[in-house]
This record gives C-alpha cells, structure tokens and sequence, in this order.
C-alpha cells in the first residue's frame, strides 16, 4: 500500500520585510505552525532581519523575493517555489503588500496612480489568483487582504490609495462568497493610523488628536488580529472588513 504524502502548509505574506508585514510575521510564527513565506520587492536586508526575528519566535521561514504587481515575475517566483517544494501548499495568503504615492488630484501623475493601483489592487489579483486553485483543491484555506481606514471612508490627498484599498475591500467581499462553501475564507483588515515605515513622517502629535483612542495603534496589534484571522478559529468569518483604527472610523 503507498504511503500517503505528507503535505505540508505554508502561509505566504507579501511585503513582509518591514511594518505591519513583519509584524504578522512574527506573529504567526508564534501562534501557528505554518513555515512562514516572506516576500519583499527589493529589501533583501529588512527580510532577512524579519527571518531572524520569525526565527527567534520559534518558527521557521524563507524569503521569496518578487514585485507583487508584476504578474509574470509573480507567476514565475510562485511556480519556482512549487518546483522545489513539491509537497508544499501555500494554505494562508496575507495580500499585504502595498505603496502611497500621495498627492491632490488634481497633480497627480498618471504613474503615482498605476503604481498604487497596480500594487494592492492588482497585487492581490496576481498572487490570489495564481494559488486559489490549490486551496479549492485542498478544500480549506485562509486569505487576508490588508486595506486601509482610506479604502472605507476616503482620505485625501490619497485618491489613488482609497481607490486601490476600496476596490480589494469590494474584491474581498464577492471573492468570500464565492469560495466559502470550500471552507475557505476572504477577509480585509483595515488599519489606520499605525506605527510604521509609512507613517513616519506624519505628524503623530497632531494626528492623534483626531483618534478617540488618542494614540498610533503598533504594527503588533495589527498582527494580532491577522493571526487570528488565519487560525481555524475564525472559520464563520468571512466578507467582513474588520477595522483597527483606535475608533477614527467608526
């Protein structure tokens, strides 16, 4: 009688190699099993330092470097990795790779808008897209699409990010109900003001005054709750758009 293959499940983050992307990480390798897959565009630096850290934390990893918007270098890096693990399936995707390129509308280049949209809206097509097939297979799976607090209400001088972030919250919400019955679910968690890279030249002390919490939330408590969000506990939800933002949108 053949031994039955042991497969073993991985969960991909796409822009892990700084912020909230690494604090999920870390986080995950805490609280899972899962090897954790850290894909960065071009800071090999910052992954490797995110590797250590998911290995301080007692779990293991790789990087996987490519650019999430390019959809042949996507395909090309997400088909290497299935060559040279062949019992290997990436069972939680973390689309949270993603840019600002802000600017009033009005001045806005063509390219400032392409390169935001191209990075989360089509990132997330050409990563989900290409590993959906596999989890529909394997008849569970977790997809978490990191959005933003300007993806629900709309900020501006961010046009082109609230336009990216509100098109994959409404891509979240027909995606979960068309995969649901698979035991895979579809969820966006979006942040607002949080203590990374991205925010670091924003005026904190002012900013704050307009959080009813009166602080930056920390990349930690974002990760917190995607780790959550990738566990079998959260297997009822699906479609939602869970916020973490210290009550700004609320």
């Amino acid at each position: 009688m053949k031994e039955k293959e042991v497969i073993t499940k991985y969960a991909l983050v796409t822009g892990g190699s700084r912020g909230i992307g690494r604090a999920i990480c870390v986080q995950l390798a805490k609280d899972s099993d899962y090897p954790i897959i850290i894909n960065y565009n071009s800071n090999k630096e910052a992954a490797l330092e995110t590797l250590k850290l998911v290995e301080e934390a007692g779990g293991t990893g790789e990087l996987l470097p490519f650019n999430v918007s390019n959809l042949s270098e996507v395909a090309q890096a997400l088909d290497s990795w299935q060559d040279h693990h062949e019992n290997g399936l990436i069972e939680v995707i973390v689309n949270n790779a993603g840019i600002t390129k802000d600017g009033l509308f009005m001045w806005m280049k063509p390219e400032d808008w392409n390169d935001v949209i191209n990075t989360s809206l089509n990132g997330f097509f050409n990563v989900t897209n290409h590993l959906i097939q596999k989890l529909l297979v394997n008849k569970y799976g977790r997809i978490i699409n990191l959005v933003s607090v300007s993806g629900l209400k709309g900020t501006p001088g961010q046009t082109n990010y609230s336009a990216a972030k509100g098109a994959v919250i409404s891509a979240t919400k027909a995606l979960a109900q068309e995969i649901a019955k698979r035991n895979i679910t579809v969820n966006a968690v979006a942040p607002g003001f949080i203590n990374t890279d991205m925010t670091g030249e924003l005026n904190e002390k002012e900013l704050k005054k307009l959080v009813p919490a009166n602080r930056f939330g920390e990349p930690e408590e974002v990760a917190h709750l995607v780790s959550f969000l990738a566990s079998k506990k959260s297997a009822y939800i699906t479609g939602e758009v869970i916020n973490i933002n210290g009550g700004i949108y609320s």
